[in-house]
Parts: structure tokens; sequence; C-alpha cells
């Protein structure tokens, strides 16, 4: 079973609009609640990139609660998703969602 961690308050950030999105998301796709917010990282730690997408708990996994919202985070990508911000953007050339590393990170 993997664990619940909730020492750590909130690992990510997520802006209003994409906590906003990501429950009409799992509402709308009617998404079970055994489904939560995976962010991780695909690829080299210096040279990969953000991964996002809904998914069940896996044996490497901790879970968060960010802004009541399931937060899923394989222990191996902890250290290099740490402090990012999970937003959501609309512009002249579409809309989705966002993962940064802002300048400066306060938790």
């Amino acid at each position: 079973m993997p664990e619940k961690n909730n020492d750590l308050v909130a690992p990510v950030r997520l802006t209003d609009r994409a906590r906003h999105e990501i429950f009409d998301t799992l509402s709308a796709n009617k998404i079970p609640d055994t489904y939560g917010l995976r962010v991780g990282l695909k690829g080299g730690g210096c040279s990969g990139t953000f991964l996002l997408g809904f998914d069940t708990r896996a044996q490497m996994d901790q879970e968060y609660l960010v802004d009541g919202i399931k937060v899923l985070i394989d222990r191996r990508h902890l250290m290099y998703v740490l402090g990012v911000v999970v937003d959501f953007e609309e512009g002249a050339y579409g809309r989705g969602f966002t993962v940064f590393l802002p300048d400066k990170v306060s938790f």
C-alpha cells in the first residue's frame, strides 16, 4: 500500500485557475476518487520534462492533499518537482496546463 505523507504540506503549488480546471476535468470526465493528479518528471533530472496527468497510486508514490486535490508524486521524482507551480493558461495558440519552477521557492 503506498504511503500517505502530509508532513510536507505542499510539495507543489496549484494556482486558482489550475485548481478550478482540475476539479472541472475530474467532474466532467467522471474520473473516480481513486485517481489523483500525478506530478513527475520524464527523462533525466537535468534535461527532463515535467509530467502531469491523472493516475492511480503506485507502490513508490507519496500522496499529498494540495488545496483539496489528491496529488501523487513518485518518491524518486520528489526532489525534482519540489516547489513547482501548476497553472492553467489560455491564449491565442490554445489552452492547457503549464508546470514551472518559480525563481524563488517559498513555502
